[in-house]
């Protein structure tokens, strides 16, 4: 099984690569970034092929070769809103999983196999933002929405959205957060003060990065496929099309983590 990651230099990418590595029964791992990702050069796993790509907005035929065979996808690449302006945020939001999911098609038509493209969104995203919605939560439901529309029109691009709650690290193995992007001294602060309020406090909004990372992987490969159709209630929902949205606690209770 071959599959695509982005995002590998970021928290939850980091968390998935590992989980990646892991999987024996993944024979491939293109990596599109846009710098050298450490973990990988480390880890010196033949199935690995890093393919620095600079603009995420438009796809050669030279890197489309290296892809076209894929099973799935994790696109982990994002940033926090608070980093970037308004304009910069939506383009690496929602403009560059769209041109993927675009540039994609004419390997899908030439292979004619599903392929399962797990968008990693988050708590908050919403499909009907009102006055006071961050752009984080219009964006991320607007770009969720171009993703159903792209997978109801080629039902082989298996797209899902995946909500996660308060992403932890804390609980990762060290051997792995070294990996991870430095989050400053008020971001890590504040990791460490909400960590036991949402491991014991609020459970249900708790997405440790391990299991996650997991879980992410495992859907690209398809893994709970059949369970997605029937989402409802707090565990998702399946639009027009067939598109999950999985939220937070149908992770946990895929993953075997206390409600």
């Amino acid at each position: 099984m071959h599959l695509i990651l982005t995002g590998a230099t970021g928290m939850v990418g980091t968390t998935v690569l590992d989980a990646m590595l892991k999987t024996t029964d993944i024979s491939k791992i293109s990596i599109l970034s846009r710098r050298p990702v450490q973990l990988a050069e480390d880890a010196k796993d033949p199935r690995v092929n890093v393919i620095i790509h600079k603009d995420f907005s438009s796809y050669s035929p030279e890197v489309l070769s290296q892809l076209q065979d894929a099973d799935g996808c994790v696109w982990a690449l994002g940033i926090s809103q608070t980093q970037v302006n308004k304009e910069d945020y939506i383009t690496i939001t929602k403009t560059y999983p769209l041109a993927f999911a675009s540039a994609f098609q004419p390997a899908l038509r030439a292979t004619n196999k599903p392929f399962n493209f797990v968008y990693v969104s988050g708590q908050g995203a919403t499909f009907q933002p009102g006055l006071f919605t961050p752009i984080f939560g219009k964006t991320k439901g607007e770009t969720e929405l171009a993703l159903a529309d792209v997978r109801k029109k080629n039902p082989l691009f298996r797209a899902s959205t995946v909500r996660p709650g308060f992403i932890d690290w804390l609980d990762q193995d060290k051997s792995i957060t070294k990996y991870m992007p430095p989050l400053g001294l008020a971001r890590t602060g504040l990791g460490h003060a909400l960590h036991p309020v949402f491991k014991f406090g609020m459970r249900g909004n708790w997405s440790p990065t391990e299991p996650l990372g997991g879980f992410l992987t495992g859907l690209a490969m398809g893994k709970w496929n059949e369970g997605l159709k029937t989402l409802k209630g707090d565990e998702g929902q399946v639009l027009e099309g067939g598109f999950p949205v999985v939220e937070n606690n149908f992770f946990r209770r895929a993953m075997g983590l206390p409600r």
